[in-house]
């Protein structure tokens, strides 16, 4: 029976490599449900169960480690590129570049801090480029370094990073969520008066929608169609209903505009003036109950076969007293006009007759049910492009082997780029969110534990044959670039939820990202993270090369 034991979980085949990841996940979580003052590993524990299980032997199939790791990272990334790529676009406007200032700050403070260790240490450049690589927790890096080494001809040059790296991981990960730490106490920070800025700063830079009204004061569009006033304020206000003396009317296309009626409905403030050249006086409008027979209600929407047509194609205006006034997608408030596409999940504010509810909600689909079934198709569609993409060569002049975007540069860039159309052809890219989180946890677990794993042994006797100057060297690389940088920006005023996901992506760090979103339930982390993450990916690749030439 003890023999029994002992092949299934120390053995190398497909069982017992199943065994060991699924003891990493449980073990790991549970590891990370510990909370000492609020702090806990999270996600992150995944990864010192596996160092823990390799060390008593444990370890599994090495080839199907590898596999089931890159697999993880691009699901963990593919997920993530999707919930962002919607607001990717508003984030990049609004602060991006400064975000990315941040990132850049982060890489090349600790490429510095590697060069000068490598030189005053007197370690290996295999060395210094593996501890570069596991303190930011970089893999693309490593294996782009371990390539030119190979090359090179360098004697254990991929072994002596491949430790390195391994030796410097598990406190990259600790070294990041340590800074994010030092630098939440240092400015005492309020979570939730973060995020009230952050939000207000975002609908500032997408242009916030506001209900108005429009007091009807130019003669030249007295007698004029609702028809006729749509087109000349397409993109600028959208109509709902029209007030005429003590009547509340839905503004249907026919109707005609007479002398002191009121035109409701919502814009941004970017447009208040033309509006008001164009029609009249401009008034912002409280939220409030429609008087009489109409209504303002939201429509799940959820019907396939009308999915990525136009607001013009489905024409709700054309057959029934209402219209459409807002889309909101994926938190984002869309001021809607004809052109607009409609896509699987949106939420549609119409206002109409409160007789015709539930014959629109019935067209336009309005089912939860809908929304749960799995749309798989983009998934596998998303990772094939973007391990295509991931493995286009790009070429830097004065290195030796090109640099890649990698298995998790690729799939980001695909994904990001997928939630931001909402739809491929005729194909939707729509993936619910308790799917999307689904995806996202199970391959961040699946990366913690294999490369846990992967680590585990030979770990400890690394560790004390002088593995613990290596490590103290690889703390530096990582602490030093955190503290700094994120305290500087905080003092520069720049949003804590937004410092950390930066932070977490200018490591390329999923696991302090986990940490990062653990830390205040808010869109802030995640868009930061990929917002900076393609520019610092392709400077980390780009750096390990360089660290083994200069």
């Amino acid at each position: 029976m003890i023999d029994f034991f002992n092949n299934l979980l120390c053995g190398s085949g497909v069982i017992s490599t199943l065994i060991v990841l699924g003891l990493s996940a449980v073990l790991g979580l549970l590891l990370g449900k510990v909370e000492i003052k609020g702090i806990s590993l999270g996600s992150s524990g995944t990864l010192f169960a596996g160092l823990f299980l390799a060390h008593f032997g444990l370890k599994g199939n090495p080839e199907m480690l590898h596999f089931v790791k890159e697999f993880g990272l691009i699901l963990f990334v593919y997920a993530l590129g999707i919930d962002i790529g919607p607001r990717f676009l508003g984030t990049l406007k609004s602060s991006g570049l400064k975000l990315n200032m941040i990132a850049v700050s982060v890489v090349f403070l600790g490429f510095i801090i590697a060069l000068l260790v490598k030189y005053s240490a007197g370690i290996t450049p295999a060395q210094a480029v593996g501890l570069m690589s596991g303190a930011v927790t970089n893999t693309p890096g490593l294996g782009a370094a371990q390539q030119i080494l190979t090359e090179l001809g360098v004697q254990n040059g991929p072994s002596e990073a491949g430790m390195a790296y391994a030796l410097a991981y598990p406190f990259g990960i600790i070294g990041v969520i340590t800074g994010m730490i030092i630098i939440r106490l240092l400015f005492r920070i309020n979570f939730k008066a973060e995020n009230e800025k952050y939000v207000a700063k975002f609908n500032e830079g997408a242009k916030r929608i506001e209900s108005i009204s429009v007091q009807v004061t130019n003669e030249n569009i007295l007698g004029k169609s609702i028809g006729f006033i749509k087109k000349k304020l397409q993109g600028e206000m959208v109509i709902s209903r029209v007030g005429r003396g003590n009547e509340m009317l839905v503004a249907s296309d026919a109707l005609t505009i007479e002398h002191g009626d009121i035109i409701y409905g919502a814009a941004s403030e970017v447009h208040f003036s033309d509006i008001e050249l164009k029609v009249g006086k401009v008034s912002l409008q409280e939220k409030r109950s429609l008087p009489g027979n109409l209504a303002m209600f939201h429509v799940l929407f959820t019907n396939k076969k009308l999915a990525g047509k136009t607001i013009e194609q489905i024409g709700i205006y054309r057959r029934y007293e209402a219209n459409i006034t807002r889309i909101i997608r994926s938190g984002i408030e869309i001021l809607p006009t004809s052109e607009t596409v409609v896509e699987m999940g949106d939420l549609l504010r119409i206002v109409g007759k409160r007789d015709l509810l539930e014959d629109i909600k019935n067209e336009l689909g309005n089912s939860v049910k809908e929304l749960t079934a799995p749309n798989t198709i983009p998934i596998f569609l998303g990772i094939v492009f973007g391990v295509i993409v991931g493995s286009i060569p790009i070429f830097i002049p004065g290195l030796s082997a090109p640099a890649k975007l990698g298995l998790a540069g690729g799939p980001l860039l695909i994904a990001i780029f997928f939630g931001h159309k909402g739809r491929i052809w005729r194909l939707s890219t729509y993936i619910s969110p308790g799917a999307n989180m689904f995806l996202r946890e199970f391959g961040i677990l699946l990366f913690l534990a294999c490369v846990g794993i992967g680590s585990g042994e030979g770990f400890v006797d690394a560790l004390l044959n002088g593995g613990l100057r290596l490590m103290g060297y690889g703390v530096l690389i990582t602490v030093v670039p955190v503290i700094v940088v994120g305290t500087v920006a905080r003092m520069l005023k720049f949003n804590y939820l937004e410092i950390v996901g930066a932070l977490a992506g200018s490591m390329t760090d999923p696991p302090a990202l986990e940490f990062a979103n653990s830390l205040y339930q808010s869109n802030a982390q995640s868009a930061a993270y990929a917002t900076v993450y393609p520019l610092t990916m392709i400077l980390r690749i780009m750096l390990a090369q360089i660290l083994i030439f200069v």
